[in-house]
């Protein structure tokens, strides 16, 4: 059994960071510019476009819609490079818990009362 952390470690943030880079690029930017906004490296960029990095999950369409947003802000400035940590904490924290543990065949049973605390989600 994965812990919680490891899970949002491996499924969770490279699937918004996916969600991200897709947006990024589909509002004009080049993959070069995504990977020095994202703090990543063009590779990784290129990865999470073509589904071979991030896509172990699928996000719901209210995470979905943050992402967006926030690729919207930064992309017109009104967002920065300093912004990436917190919002992705902030859409993290939205992801909902169950819709990844089914998606990943884990009954929340299995998990400790530390493990379940641990996962954070405002989105139960």
């Amino acid at each position: 059994m994965k812990p919680p952390c490891e899970i949002v470690v491996w499924y969770v943030i490279p699937a918004i960071r996916s969600e991200l880079a897709k947006e990024l690029l589909n509002l004009g930017m080049k993959q070069k510019d995504v990977s020095e906004l994202m703090d990543i490296t063009q590779p990784a960029v290129s990865q999470y476009i073509t589904d071979k990095r991030g896509s172990g999950i699928k996000l719901n369409d209210d995470v979905r819609a943050m992402i967006k947003q926030f690729a919207r802000e930064l992309s017109e400035g009104e967002a920065t490079k300093a912004d990436l940590i917190s919002r992705t904490c902030t859409i993290c924290k939205n992801v909902k818990t169950m819709d990844v543990l089914k998606q990943l065949n884990i009954d929340k049973s299995e998990l400790g009362d530390d493990c379940q605390t641990c996962l954070g989600s405002q989105a139960e």
